[in-house]
């Protein structure tokens, strides 16, 4: 009876876990981080799957955790996509470690693993798990060079970044 129930609470919060070799990025300033981000590239799942033009918006909320609201656009639909969560540090504000909901109660890891933390421009993001994965970006575009040089980074961590799907 008690699997059952620790089996049912972790399936109920979903998995704010930290893959092998990721290291979150420390002496994180959030207030730095908000504002809109670009997507440059991503492993593909079914959430944004068929988007274009994807962006994602960070803003405080009221309760101090994170206000994330991110965009697409389908062609198929001929329509922009929205999808509004919230986000929370999972240790320490400092730490770029969040816990992510977009669907209720249920949780996924959000750790920025690669920072430029000189000027906030990029960032390589994991979820709970490998299969996660995001090159962001405060512009559409970024430079070729940077761009591999991020990707190869990511591909060493054990990111299959021969399936990535680059924003045109």
């Amino acid at each position: 009876m008690k699997k059952n129930l620790i089996l049912f609470v972790l399936l109920a919060t979903g998995c704010v876990c930290i893959p092998d070799n990721i290291t979150p990025v420390t002496s994180f300033q959030i207030e730095r981080y908000l504002g809109k981000w670009y997507e440059i590239a991503r492993l593909d799942h079914r959430f944004e799957r068929g988007l274009t033009q994807i962006s994602a918006e960070y803003s405080m909320r009221p309760d101090g955790g994170l206000k994330v609201l991110n965009r697409g656009y389908s062609n198929e639909k001929q329509e922009w996509s929205e999808a509004e969560g919230r986000g929370y540090f999972v240790q320490s504000p400092n730490e770029a470690y969040l816990k992510v909901s977009f669907f209720g109660p249920f949780f996924g890891s959000y750790i920025v693993f690669e920072l430029d933390t000189l000027n906030y421009q990029y960032a390589l993001i994991s979820g709970p798990d490998k299969s996660y994965f995001w090159l962001l970006a405060r512009t559409p575009t970024i430079e070729d060079n940077l761009k591999k040089k991020l990707i190869a980074k990511a591909a060493a961590l054990g990111f299959d970044t021969t399936k990535l799907i680059f924003s045109k």
